[in-house]
């Protein structure tokens, strides 16, 4: 795992004062898309805005989520943020994209950020998105580093009205976002499953150098997910006792129903996490014994060359007084005895189980 992948930025941020407004992450230059969504049970207004100005005329009663997909022009979350009364600390840990999951309650809007992870090439592995929320009396931001999500299901469900979800308030809107992005952990976890039962077979069938390679990248992207996904619990635990004005009563049971998938996530980690340790072992010990088989093989050769060794080095001296050299059947008993020898230490390792 690279090392920029865990410390993230922090070091742009080096002698700059709090709460000073300045992207840290992934440099891109496409412009910021902006997407303003106004509802209430009747009605649905949905459209992309040109200029940020255009999202502050708001009916106030409608429930408005405001989704921004780029966060790298510090100019557009400044705005946003100076309208809603955001506090620049706010501000600024929405555009340094390498934040902890966490919860913060001020007041009169809560401030959420989760990671929205995809593992769709194994090749690339896991790429995680920051995503900011602000629950606000009325309204929802999203703040997005780049286009593309998993909210497409909820876009829909308010379009078509479906569910429970257009009767509602904006509490219900920040869980329905919080959920999706939960649910897709699963599917995160899923690729990882077969990609586990991979390596296992490979290393079952034919283990190479190749495979203690893949284990360790396994293991990494393992670590890489758990450091995303662990403070989550806690992030949904404090929305739970909050005890905040903005989350309605009825949507609290939604809440416990995040906490109780964030549980079984961070539990699937855990086992993934056991089970990548127990193929290390398993590799460590397949290597080993595979050493093993072929020191007991040129062991057991050695050891049966060494009386032969022995017979071959007696009758290759050059005395000249040795009866058997000038005996007519010597050679043909050098090769019996070395035959007989051979054959009964064959037997006797046989016996013994040791080939």
């Amino acid at each position: 795992m690279e090392m920029k992948r865990i410390l993230g930025g922090y070091s742009k941020k080096v002698g700059l004062v709090p709460g000073t407004i300045v992207h840290v992450g992934e440099q891109k230059t496409e412009k910021p898309g902006i997407t303003l969504v106004s509802y209430d049970r009747k009605s649905f207004a949905e459209k992309v805005v040109d200029n940020v100005e255009d999202c502050f005329a708001r009916d106030k009663s409608a429930v408005t989520w405001i989704n921004v997909d780029g966060v790298h022009q510090a100019e557009v979350v400044e705005k946003i943020g100076m309208h809603f009364g955001l506090h620049p600390l706010v501000m600024e840990d929405i555009l340094h994209t390498d934040q902890r999951a966490k919860m913060e309650d001020y007041g009169s809007y809560i401030y959420i950020v989760l990671k929205m992870l995809r593992f769709d090439d194994p090749d690339a592995g896991i790429d995680e998105e920051q995503v900011s929320l602000i629950l606000g009396q009325g309204f929802v931001l999203s703040f997005q580093e780049a286009e593309g999500d998993t909210f497409d299901p909820v876009r829909e469900r308010l379009r078509r009205s479906k569910g429970r979800i257009r009767s509602l308030d904006a509490s219900y809107l920040a869980y329905s976002l919080m959920d999706s992005i939960v649910d897709n952990y699963f599917v995160v976890l899923e690729n990882i499953s077969e990609i586990i039962e991979t390596v296992e077979n490979e290393l079952i069938e034919n283990p190479a150098s190749e495979t203690l390679g893949n284990i360790h990248e396994l293991k990494k992207e393992i670590i890489y997910l758990r450091r995303s996904v662990w403070p989550l619990r806690d992030v949904i635990s404090g929305l739970e006792r909050s005890g905040s004005p903005l989350i309605a009563d009825s949507t609290m049971v939604y809440l416990k129903d995040i906490y109780d998938h964030t549980i079984r996530v961070v539990d699937t980690i855990e086992t993934y996490r056991d089970v990548i340790t127990g193929i290390m072992d398993l590799y460590l010990s397949s290597v080993s014994n595979k050493m093993n088989e072929v020191m007991k093989t040129l062991t057991i050769i050695a050891t049966v060359f060494i009386p032969l060794t022995f017979v071959a080095g007696i009758y290759g001296m050059n005395f000249e007084h040795m009866p058997e050299l000038h005996w007519k059947w010597g050679y043909p008993g050098v090769w019996i005895i070395i035959i007989v020898t051979s054959a009964a230490m064959y037997m006797y390792f046989r016996n013994k189980k040791w080939i």
